[in-house]
């Protein structure tokens, strides 16, 4: 009987185990999805932060089907984890569509791919879109959400602009109403304050050249803090960050509306 309980306790715990990750849930990365994160291009060897200091998380989203999915997920440096998945409970709530949230693995790294299958993501190891420095994307402190709703536009010369996924086009026109045709929705602009309420002050839908609506992130001067420091200071910093934000949106929605003081305080990075 002894051994049979144990057989069945075994039987229980691979089973679970298989099972997929409940949304509102932070996980470790498992050594099994570090090794193919490593495998698929997207964690190398000289990447910023360790596998040990990533987090999986996982999340309900409203589809642009009017569903709602369960099985979002988005990998992120453990200081902002908790804020991370604050943001995605936020945009559940608030009925902020999304077209679908896959690690990078999924995609084998290639951001291209990604945004052409308008992928919400979170880290990976790679380079500035166009080449140069490391992206804040490798250290887990950046998001990229709805990239065809929210594209990225790079101006090459006079009245030349590339848009990025080329399905983005219709979006480049960024008014959701406009007469005769229907609501536009999965827009970047209905969230900026909400990311920046929680840490991620920077929209790269403020630059001019390239305009990233898709695009949120922290300052990387504080990234490269982070990972360098441990894990618990880290998160300590992190929450200090996010304290300093709200505090100045606070003191400038008092003379302004939410959006513009988020817009105020976004200044200051």
């Amino acid at each position: 009987m002894r051994i049979f309980s144990t057989v069945l306790a075994i039987l229980a715990g691979y089973f679970l185990s298989c099972l997929p990750a409940q949304a509102g849930t932070i996980s470790e990365v498992s050594e099994a999805v570090c090794t193919e994160m490593k495998t698929r291009s997207v964690l190398k060897a000289d990447s910023p932060v360790p596998c040990r200091r990533l987090r999986v998380v996982y999340f309900s989203y409203l589809g642009f089907d009017g569903k709602a999915h369960h099985d979002g997920e988005i990998v992120v440096l453990d200081a902002a984890a908790d804020d991370v998945s604050s943001i995605f409970e936020e945009l559940f709530r608030r009925r902020f569509p999304i077209g679908g949230a896959r690690a990078m693995e999924h995609y084998d790294g290639d951001d291209t791919a990604s945004m052409r299958d308008n992928n919400t993501s979170g880290f990976n190891h790679r380079a500035l879109t166009g080449g140069g420095s490391l992206s804040v994307h490798a250290y887990g402190l950046a998001i990229d959400i709805n990239p065809v709703q929210n594209p990225y536009i790079a101006f090459a010369g006079e009245g030349q602009a590339k848009v990025s996924p080329e399905a983005g086009s219709r979006y480049a026109n960024r008014a959701r109403l406009r007469p005769g045709k229907p609501e536009r929705q999965g827009m970047a602009e209905d969230i900026v304050h909400v990311f920046a309420h929680h840490g991620f002050v920077i929209w790269g839908g403020d630059w001019d050249n390239p305009i990233d609506y898709q695009h949120f992130q922290i300052s990387r001067k504080l990234a490269e803090q982070l990972a360098a420091l441990p894990a618990d200071k880290a998160r300590e910093i992190f929450r200090l960050h996010v304290k300093q934000v709200r505090d100045c949106m606070r003191t400038a929605s008092k003379k302004s509306s939410v959006q513009t003081a988020s817009i105020a305080c976004r200044q200051t990075q």
